[in-house]
């Protein structure tokens, strides 16, 4: 079997995520942001208050990972780390004021990007396209453990 990278999803899915990043980076950097908080905040502005563990788990990212992103999160402004209210061995993570302010203009900008990167298909393509990237994400090996 012959490798192809133009018939690779592999290496499809991994170019079209550096068009995406490289967009959206553009679009939230004035706002002092970066597309290694983005997922983090996304998660916070769901639902403040989680603890890093749960974030490491909703965003399938290593915990050094996300202890050095919450650390720039937290010397940028847009977090403050305190002990859980009922279990002190617990640091629960939230929002400032500063990154609950930007909630409205970073989503616009992705949801800008979103529509320029698939602009060339469809409006029906378009929900196709995202109904099967949420397949093969449901339906991939460790899904089922909360992995992805």
């Amino acid at each position: 079997m012959e490798f192809r990278k133009n018939q690779s999803a592999g290496y499809l899915l991994n170019h079209l995520a550096r068009i995406f990043a490289r967009g959206l980076s553009a679009r939230i950097k004035p706002l002092g942001l970066t597309t290694g908080t983005f997922p983090a905040l996304l998660e916070l502005w769901e639902t403040d208050g989680l603890t890093q563990k749960q974030l490491v788990e909703r965003l399938d990212i290593e915990q050094a990972t996300m202890a050095n992103t919450l650390s720039r999160m937290e010397r940028d402004g847009l977090i403050s780390r305190r002990k859980d209210e009922s279990d002190g061995r617990v640091q629960r993570v939230w929002l400032s004021e500063r990154a609950r302010a930007l909630r409205a203009p970073a989503i616009s900008a992705a949801l800008a990007e979103n529509e320029d990167a698939l602009s060339g298909l469809s409006s029906a393509e378009q929900q196709q396209f995202v109904a099967l990237m949420q397949k093969v994400i449901e339906t991939s090996p460790g899904a089922e453990d909360g992995e992805r």
